[in-house]
């Protein structure tokens, strides 16, 4: 793996985490279905810009199928990994998502009868004790609020797994932007009736801050998938754990938000486990 490919999929990372602090931001002024809403509204339209730029070759019907049947678990990924930013500080919402590589590999083996080794379960065993070091400071009341929070970003963490899952049956046969755009495009549409409901009036600079976000989601997505084409998942795995650097330092100077140490104390056994399984 060169310099470069590295730096590309940090590239994409950072690309990510900065989309996710643009919706923290924007749900503090916003309702959460609305804000949601925006957030693959403007993603479809990046996305649909960027198919229509690279024509790819028309979906086959199992292709269909399959993006399609990924946007429910799209939604409630994103919905409830966006609930737990708005209330938890940007880096430990992330860090308890560093559980979802253990998760896949627990549901490759009863999904898709792939092996299960003592290295999984030791992987798992490190990412459940660096989760309850997190969260135990709130589990003890120590800090307010947020337990729903914490729930929702292990939720988050086990349906972006189911995702990937499902994603492995159709990425190797179908086009980056096609799959971006299916997963923009579909959520948008199934949260315009809930959005509608709760709108509220925006102003120019709230559409621009949605708009910046859906570039920053398309862009990142688009990086990261070209960085894996060109590099072993496993061997690009670590550099997935920039996000707690960037989501650390967004955190802090975005929104004040200063993790508590047990924070860094889960991060590292969340990721010793998760660096295992994608060694695996």
């Amino acid at each position: 793996m060169t310099w470069s490919i590295a730096l590309r999929a940090a590239l994409g990372i950072a690309l990510l985490t900065a989309m996710d602090a643009v919706i923290k931001g924007q749900m503090q002024q916003h309702p959460f279905i609305v804000a949601l809403f925006m957030r693959f509204l403007m993603g479809g339209l990046c996305a649909l810009a960027v198919l229509a730029i690279a024509r790819p070759a028309r979906p086959t019907r199992a292709s269909l199928i399959g993006n399609i049947a990924r946007v429910p678990l799209v939604v409630l990924t994103a919905g409830s990994f966006f609930y737990s930013i708005s209330v938890l500080p940007l880096a430990e919402a992330l860090t308890l998502s560093f559980l979802a590589p253990v998760f896949v590999a627990l549901l490759g083996g009863l999904l898709l009868k792939e092996s299960i080794d003592r290295r999984v379960l030791q992987a798992l065993a490190f990412g459940l004790a660096g989760m309850l070091v997190m969260v135990w400071p709130r589990l003890q009341g120590h800090v307010s609020g947020a337990g729903l929070g914490v729930a929702a970003a292990l939720f988050s963490a086990v349906s972006y797994a189911f995702n990937l899952i499902l994603l492995r049956r159709i990425a190797v046969r179908e086009h980056p932007t096609v799959i971006v755009a299916f997963q923009n495009v579909g959520p948008a549409l199934c949260l315009a009736i809930p959005a509608a409901l709760a709108f509220v009036p925006m102003t120019v600079a709230d559409l621009a801050a949605y708009l910046f976000a859906g570039v920053l989601g398309v862009a990142g997505h688009l990086t990261l998938t070209s960085a894996y084409a060109k590099a072993a998942a496993s061997r690009l795995a670590a550099i997935e754990y920039t996000a707690l650097v960037w989501a650390s330092l967004l955190g802090f100077f975005v929104f004040g938000e200063v993790p508590l140490y047990t924070t860094y104390l889960g991060a590292l056994l969340i990721v010793a486990g998760a660096v295992a399984v994608s060694r695996r």
